[in-house]
Formats: C-alpha cells, sequence, structure tokens
C-alpha cells in the first residue's frame, strides 16, 4: 500500500471512528437518559440537540467519512491488495446504509419534531415525543451497527496490509 493510500485509509478510519462513537454515545447515554425526563423537558431537548449538531465539525466527520472511503477504494484498486478492495467497498456500502437511514429516517424525524414547535402540557409533549423517540433511538441503533461495522472492515484494511 501506498505512503498516499495508507494516509487516505487512516483519514477515513478515523472519520468513521468519530461517526460510530457519535452514534454510539446516542445509543449507549444520550437517549438512555433523555428517557428519564419529562415530554417536555425531552423534546426541547433534541430540539436542541439537532440544532447544534448542524455545524462544520460534524459536516466534516460525516460526509468525510464516506468520501475519504471512496477515496481509498480508488487508491487501492491499481495496487496489488486484492483483498483490501473488497473490505473497503463493505465500509463503502455500511457507509451508504449509515446515509440512508439518516436520510430516509432520522432526518424526517428531526424535522417533524421541530414543525410541532415547543409543546406544552396542553398541546401535546407526550404525543409528540410518542411520534418521535422510540422510532429514532432504533434507527440510530442501526446506524451505530452499521458506521462501527464500517470502522471494523477499515480496521481490518489496514491490519491484512500493515506491512506493505
Amino acid at each position: 500500500m501506498t505512503e498516499t493510500t495508507t494516509a487516505v485509509l487512516v483519514a477515513a478510519t478515523t472519520a468513521t471512528g468519530l461517526s460510530a462513537g457519535l452514534f454510539f454515545a446516542f445509543s449507549c447515554a444520550v437517549m438512555p437518559g433523555l428517557r428519564r425526563v419529562d415530554d417536555r423537558t425531552f423534546t426541547e431537548a433534541m430540539r436542541r440537540i439537532n440544532e447544534a449538531i448542524l455545524n462544520g465539525w460534524f459536516a466534516a466527520v460525516f460526509a468525510g467519512a464516506p468520501l475519504l472511503t471512496a477515496v481509498a477504494f480508488a487508491l487501492q484498486l491499481g495496487e496489488d491488495a486484492p483483498a483490501a478492495p473488497a473490505w473497503t467497498v463493505a465500509a463503502l456500502v455500511l457507509h451508504g446504509v449509515l446515509l440512508g437511514i439518516t436520510f430516509g429516517v432520522s432526518i424526517p424525524l428531526n424535522e417533524a419534531l421541530a414543525a410541532a414547535g415547543t409543546p406544552d402540557a396542553t398541546t401535546g409533549a407526550a404525543a409528540v415525543r410518542e411520534r418521535f423517540e422510540a422510532k429514532w433511538v432504533r434507527w440510530n441503533f442501526a446506524r451505530t451497527v452499521a458506521a462501527t461495522a464500517a470502522l471494523a472492515c477499515l480496521g481490518w484494511v489496514l491490519v491484512l496490509h500493515g506491512g506493505s
């Protein structure tokens, strides 16, 4: 593996690890913590989180992970490493799953939550939460699994060719 390929693969692996870590943190800490709060606090906290996450750091990692993985794949095609492109393609497919869930489920749920405004006890905070929480948590867990599996695939490519 060339130094350029290795550098891009390390960057892709790092970005994928950061993404997997974010989804994992939501799965094992943020959402279980928010499960313990009242409906109005839950909806307001999730709205604020959804606003705060739209920043350059998140965008760079979220978009960078699949882009860097694609570049790593392209660079591997001309090298003498037959297993590497297959594992990199697996990581790309898993990134596709993650993106599909994000754009097909998570973002629409986040947008519906934002459109609901700030509900109070009389306008149905419980109903807003009911339409959001369980589905969001379930699909975030799927994103966690996809991102972690992509990370494992990229890590395996590094292991396979660590000495070359």
